[in-house]
């Protein structure tokens, strides 16, 4: 007689717990200022309407919620690092923008059903660990006929390998989806099911540029918490393969090949759904 042993469930809680002290560590902040046009872009093409109420989960430094305030959105932000959304308010203050950041969970939205008009995440939502349950709460603090649109790097993407790259070093906790599976129509559209009405899916490249290979992962190990991290979390010697490894990785991707500077284009999927 053969015996089925069920894996054990992954402690969601305690993960999430976990990535909370990962994105607070280094400085997002700096990160997010490299990347502001991806929430620009996001913004405009899922056609924000002044006086619209819009929300951007997992906002960090609140690069969407800005965008969205620029567009004439009373703009609302929500992100579970208290020292991102401050640089974020320092951020409104000084562009005369009226920008509410609140501390939240992309899980456990604290706001009322339908309270937005459009909802939205750049790179966000889709690190959230119970897949599931964040795209449950964006669709349920979106009105009916409202916007949800998502920024979420691809699987084959830069970004996407860098993260395989890392984890071959530092494994993810088990039982856990990757997050690049947002960055594909098909898991966007079992997540979002019968809550919407149309979901459209573009692919757009997003430009890294830094002086060399090297400046590009000494600045990711600096300053992006989960880089960060997973060098800490190794002996010295596993830390310079690592660095080899990504400094391979970074050149490979690079278009430019001149070894005078790099550019590096990373694929995100850029998803604009209508709720029913």
């Amino acid at each position: 007689m053969t015996t089925t042993v069920e894996a054990p469930q992954p402690d969601l809680h305690a993960i999430k717990q976990r990535q909370q002290q990962t994105w607070a560590s280094g400085d997002f902040g700096v990160v997010a200022a490299r990347i502001v046009l991806v929430a620009e872009q996001l913004c405009d093409s899922a056609a924000l309407n002044a006086r619209w109420r819009g929300l951007d989960v997992a906002t960090g430094t609140g690069d969407a919620a800005l965008a969205a305030a620029r567009l004439g959105c009373t703009a609302v932000g929500v992100d579970y690092v208290p020292a991102l959304l401050e640089q974020g308010r320092r951020r409104a203050v000084a562009e005369g923008l009226s920008v509410e950041l609140l501390e939240g969970d992309a899980e456990e939205l604290p706001f009322a059903d339908g309270s937005f008009n459009a909802v939205t995440s750049v790179f966000g939502s889709m690190f959230a660990p119970d897949h599931a349950k964040a795209a449950a709460e964006l669709l349920r603090v979106c009105v009916p006929g409202g916007t949800i649109a998502l920024a979420s790097w691809t699987p084959a993407s830069f970004i996407g390998e860098l993260f395989r790259t890392v984890t071959g070093y530092v494994p993810p906790p088990a039982g856990v989806q990757s997050p690049m599976l947002w960055g594909t129509e098909k898991h966007l559209r079992e997540l979002l099911g019968d809550g919407i009405t149309s979901l459209k899916v573009t692919e757009r490249p997003f430009t890294f540029r830094f002086e060399s290979a090297d400046e590009f992962v000494d600045y990711f190990r600096r300053w992006y918490g989960p880089t960060l991290k997973a060098f800490a979390a190794l002996e010295p010697a596993a830390q310079d393969e690592l660095h080899r490894d990504l400094v391979a990785l970074t050149k490979r991707f690079d278009r430019l090949g001149t070894g005078d500077a790099i550019a590096i284009p990373a694929t995100y999927a850029e998803a604009i759904a209508v709720t029913r």
